[in-house]
């Protein structure tokens, strides 16, 4: 018996599930990039929503790169379980907030056809760093990206989220529709103005005319997203299915903990997210730095640790004391020039980061973490690494977490079969293997733009600690780092 809403009635008393009619649905939001992350946290925040007895919010997910959550959902009229597990406790909840999924090229059309239509009135993003297509050094749009460049070239059939976007307003501008809102839920500082920038340089290579009516009409609001949502394994599908007595296709284990802040800036109306938890405000900006540069930072800098010394999830590598010293290191040198939001003690929130760090219950695999290093390091360490040299500060710890990153890249570089996760594996690995000299390998690293722009390979002080940091990696006996460096 498969999960689906005739099946409802059928679950145990203790599994949470929808309450309210979902035939009466309407969809107010189109959300592209319908992965783990959506489901566990803004799904669940409009399913609060809709079970209030609002059924104007139903969702349209869209997986562009991927027919694969389609597949797995489509025959369970969307429903799907989400597990929220703590070190002592667990709840299971069937999630209905999604109406229809689609996925890969041939849905194409139809997404697009959703978002032009009227009753959207919020298309929002979960599609990572990469989805922007904007280099991370210049903030500049990739117009030589094979799939920009594929739009630009024919901008009726879109099948990027900046050619889909405008696109849709197009569509909606031509028939006097008021244009939607684009709410990025991406784990990216200013993501609604990165959002509105990739936007706008889209639209300005098809219609000037066009791009002034979206500057000028379209709203592009900031959030932060927080919950640690680890990928759903074949262990977690089993015990999801023996606990409903009915088998879900792709349920998401998740942490309680659930935060998003949001600023308050809709052109058509928007759900009252409070009912889920979420919070509105004007201060996104601090909501983010706090979040990105105490949960992200750390969290990459255990990931590539925990890869170095063999410790598969983020619980397993919260017992080794060369990361948790590292890790408390880091975050001094993060408070000490970090502006909380109003009402916030930093110092509290990095203590709760150590306890969600540490939930055994939660199986957030390290490798998943390291994924796009290159497009995660300027904002989960190099922003706060610019700040502290700008104030004459020395930084061991940031540097050291770097010097990380240098070795999990080497490892991939010098294992056979190693594979880099990274749009810019190409250029980081052939740079990796350059020399066996640390000062070299630094050097090497350091010119990749992209990643580091130019300031911090001319730093003198900041390349003595950063090589300080990756030969006291080097020499630990823990930490197995492929090559056999000349030190």
């Amino acid at each position: 018996m498969q999960l689906c809403k005739a099946h409802l009635n059928q679950l145990p008393a203790n599994v949470l599930r929808p309450t309210y009619d979902r035939s009466q649905v309407t969809n107010g939001i189109v959300h592209l990039g319908v992965g783990a992350f959506h489901r566990a946290h803004q799904a669940v925040m409009t399913e609060a929503v809709l079970a209030s007895g609002d059924l104007r919010w139903g969702t349209v997910g869209a997986g562009l790169m991927t027919t694969a959550t389609r597949d797995a959902l489509t025959p369970q009229d969307g429903l799907y379980t989400l597990v929220e597990r703590s070190a002592d406790a667990e709840q299971l909840q069937v999630v209905g907030a999604i109406t229809e999924l689609l996925g890969g090229a041939d849905d194409l059309p139809k997404v697009l056809a959703h978002m032009a239509a009227a009753e959207t009135r919020i298309v929002s993003l979960t599609v990572t760093e990469k989805g922007y297509y904007l280099d991370v050094a210049s903030g500049q749009l990739l117009l030589n990206a094979p799939m920009v460049a594929a739009d630009l070239a024919n901008p009726r059939q879109p099948k990027t989220i900046l050619g889909l976007i405008v696109e849709a307003l197009r569509l909606r501008r031509a028939a006097g529709l008021a244009p939607f809102t684009v709410l990025s839920c991406d784990n990216l500082p200013n993501n609604g103005k990165t959002a509105r920038a990739a936007v706008l340089a889209f639209a300005e290579k098809i219609d000037s005319e066009l791009a002034n009516w979206i500057n000028g009409q379209v709203r592009f609001p900031c959030t932060m997203v927080d919950r640690i949502t680890p990928a759903t394994t074949d262990a977690d599908r089993a015990y999801v299915n023996a606990q409903l007595g009915m088998q879900d296709a792709w349920p998401i284990v998740t942490e309680g903990f659930v935060q998003w802040v949001i600023e308050d800036d809709f052109s058509l109306g928007r759900p009252d997210w409070t009912l889920g938890g979420a919070v509105f405000s004007n201060e996104i900006e601090d909501w983010e730095a706090m979040k990105l540069r105490c949960l992200n930072g750390a969290h990459s800098t255990l990931a590539y640790l925990g890869q170095l010394t063999g410790r598969d999830t983020v619980a397993d590598a919260m017992q080794l004391p060369l990361i948790t010293t590292l890790l408390d290191d880091l975050w001094a040198e993060v408070l000490q020039v970090l502006h909380a939001p109003a009402g916030v003690d930093p110092a509290d929130y990095v203590e709760q980061l150590k306890k969600r760090f540490c939930n055994p219950a939660l199986k957030h695999r390290t490798l998943q973490i390291a994924m796009d290093g290159s497009q995660k390091l300027p904002q989960r360490l190099l922003a706060t690494l610019r700040e502290r040299l700008a104030r004459g500060l020395p930084s061991p710890a940031l540097a050291k977490a770097l010097a990380g990153w240098m070795h999990f890249v080497l490892k991939a570089a010098h294992t056979p079969g190693a594979v880099l996760n990274d749009p810019l594996s190409a250029e980081i690995l052939s740079k990796a293997k350059i020399s066996p000299q640390p000062n070299d390998i630094l050097g090497e690293l350091l010119s990749i733009q992209k990643i580091f722009g130019t300031d911090l390979a001319q730093h003198d002080g900041f390349r003595a600690e950063l090589l300080a940091g990756f030969q006291e990696l080097a020499a630990d006996p823990d930490v197995a780092s492929a090559p056999q460096l000349a030190l």
